[in-house]
């Protein structure tokens, strides 16, 4: 059938701490596929919350990324977050061809071989934290330089510049609510791409072992132009540190503010790998939805026609507490029945690295329960400041001692 009703429309806020979105909450149960209206833009989506739909729209070539650009859809911020020929705009079968020039770099063997150095990273922001006191801001000294250093070292961005693309990342990344905002972001797309363009220029004079040699190599052999080398540069670099310096902020954090589970992982380290994929599932990392895509032909999605050229969206976050998958899917379960998350996606974009990202987020939880076994916040949970504005969900700082 096809739903008439009027559309909603969803502002997205900053919520307090980690709390689940009360109108993604609320379209789950009473209206999975929803019509909505975003701030930004124009015209109205689709909005799919339940987990069986968002996983048939991600995967079905019916909907499509590349049919968005140049049309003025409606957003969630000013600005478009993705460069115009980023591989996020992209269909299959261009989409596989440019993830498959680094798809080896993110198997999972590539991130088991580097586990070690991994854990030797940690290790060393560790021991720099805790030589300094009984006390210190993990943030700063461990969740968010071990990310940068790890996407860095891969894609052969030089140590000294790890803190412009901190930098370039948080703000391209978040949400414009008025112009000035939407210009600081587009700046920082151009000045970041304009850095990623003469670093390739350097590896094609002087090839090293990264990935940027790698792109460059595949820019060569006809397999990729300059501006998919840009957009891939770009998109591993900030999301390989921003996503996991968020994603790995708020699991300390919520395990430090449930003891009862930082007890039991203590107490039983061989659990961790299955709390992270917990975690990622209730931990309501994005803020808001994700990207737009259009159907290029009518579809019937959970019992509603979606007519061709109507714009959809999917909530990945709300699929993840889906009672229908996950029962009780507000509790978090180290027993849970293990049925795959969403949290990296579905479906051709899904996530170029998560096997690298769950490596890295095992070491950083267990390196901590290891190493400083009573870990607490130093201030209370409600005074602990978030990032607002952003569009991945994560603690500014996480004071603690020990």
């Amino acid at each position: 059938m096809t739903a008439n009703c009027p559309a909603r429309l969803y502002e997205v806020g900053d919520l307090p701490g980690l709390e689940f979105d009360p109108v993604l909450a609320e379209l789950l149960r009473d209206e999975p596929v929803a019509r909505i209206r975003l701030p930004y833009g124009e015209g109205d989506a689709w909005l799919m919350t339940r987990y069986a739909d968002v996983k048939f729209v991600a995967s079905d070539p019916r909907f499509s990324r590349a049919a968005t650009l140049g049309r003025p859809v409606t957003k969630m911020t000013r600005h478009h977050i993705p460069l115009e020929r980023a591989v996020s705009y992209s269909d299959p079968p261009e989409h596989a061809r440019v993830r498959r020039v680094v798809a080896k770099a993110f198997t999972d063997a590539s991130a088991e071989k580097l586990r070690p150095h991994a854990e030797q990273v940690v290790n060393e922001l560790v021991d720099a934290m805790t030589g300094a006191g009984r006390a210190g801001e993990l943030v700063r000294q461990v969740t968010s330089p071990f990310p940068v250093r790890v996407i860095g070292e891969l894609l052969g961005v030089p140590a000294v510049d790890w803190p412009r693309m901190t930098e370039w990342a948080q703000t391209v990344l978040s949400v414009a609510h008025d112009q000035a905002a939407a210009d600081r972001a587009n700046r920082a797309k151009q000045e970041s791409g304009e850095y990623f363009r003469a670093l390739a220029a350097q590896r094609r004079a002087r090839p090293e072992d990264d990935l940027v040699s790698k792109l460059v190599a595949a820019q060569a052999d006809g397999v990729l132009d300059e501006e998919e080398l840009v957009g891939l540069s770009l998109l591993l670099q900030f999301n390989g540190w921003h996503a996991v310096r968020n994603n790995g902020s708020n699991m300390i954090y919520l395990l430090l503010t449930r003891p009862q589970l930082w007890a039991r992982l203590r107490g039983e380290p061989g659990l961790v790998p299955r709390a992270v994929e917990e975690l990622l599932r209730f931990i309501p990392h994005k803020n808001g939805i994700g990207m737009p895509r259009v159907a290029t032909e009518d579809v019937e999605v959970g019992g509603v026609l979606v007519r061709e050229g109507e714009v959809v969206y999917v909530s990945y976050v709300a699929a993840n507490r889906d009672p229908e998958v996950y029962p009780d899917p507000d509790r978090i379960d180290l027993e849970r029945e293990e049925v795959p998350h969403l949290a990296f996606g579905h479906g051709p974009h899904y996530c170029m690295g998560p096997a690298l990202a769950r490596m890295e987020l095992e070491v950083l939880v267990g390196t901590l329960l290891t190493r400083l076994p009573d870990l607490r916040l130093a201030i209370p949970a409600a005074q602990v400041r978030w990032h607002t504005n952003a569009l991945i969900r994560g603690p500014i700082d996480l004071p603690v001692t020990w």
